[in-house]
This record gives structure tokens, C-alpha cells and sequence, in this order.
């Protein structure tokens, strides 16, 4: 299993649709006892949090988050962390959401602290 999520912050490596995660999204991730949540914020998420489990190296999460134009939108997640090389955490995400239409992939990697 890889090392825990627990106090690390995490970007995406690619900006999603307008009005939705991007490269500016920061995630700071917190893990205990197989829970896990982040809260998110950055772009034009205003605030966003996250809460679900971990079992290995598999996540299961849902999100709500709010948009900088006042939306809010939700959705259900299953990802897989990942140890880069450099020991780096890389999360491959699969996503749907639930409060409307759309569904696809993302990836989203540990940062560096003077990324953040």
C-alpha cells in the first residue's frame, strides 16, 4: 500500500471544463483509519470538500463543491494512489457526477511546498 495521504497537498495535472477544477485547485487531504477527506479550493472552485474510504490503494469518495459563480455541483469518485518515482503521490481518478450531466477521468498529484 502506498504511504498516507494524510497532510499532503495535491493539484491537478490538467484543468478540467470551465467552472470545474483546474491547475490552480489545491487539495490539502487528511487519512485516518481507512477514512478519508480533503478540502479544496483555488480557480474557480471557491470551496470544495471530499469525504469517503480508502482500502489499499483504491479510494471511494464523494465531493461537493462551489462554484466562484455561485453553483454548486456533486459527485461520486473512485481513484487509485500511486507512488511516483521522485515518492510523490499521484491519485488516478475516475469521476461521475450526480447533481448533473458529465463524467470522465483526472489525475491529480502530489506538490512540491513551494508549488502550493
Amino acid at each position: 500500500m502506498a504511504r498516507s495521504l494524510d497532510g499532503l497537498v495535491l493539484a491537478p495535472v490538467a484543468d478540467q471544463a470551465p467552472g470545474q477544477v483546474g491547475t490552480r485547485t489545491r487539495f490539502a487531504y487528511h487519512e485516518r483509519d481507512g477514512v478519508v477527506w480533503a478540502e479544496y479550493a483555488g480557480g474557480d472552485v471557491v470551496r470544495g470538500h471530499l469525504v469517503g474510504t480508502r482500502e489499499g490503494d483504491r479510494l471511494d469518495f464523494r465531493y461537493v463543491q462551489l462554484k466562484a459563480d455561485g453553483g454548486t455541483s456533486s459527485g461520486h469518485c473512485a481513484a487509485t494512489v500511486v507512488e511516483l518515482p521522485d515518492g510523490r503521490v499521484r491519485l488516478e481518478e475516475s469521476w461521475e457526477w450526480e447533481s448533473q450531466r458529465g463524467s470522465g477521468t483526472s489525475v491529480v498529484e502530489q506538490v512540491t511546498a513551494h508549488e502550493r
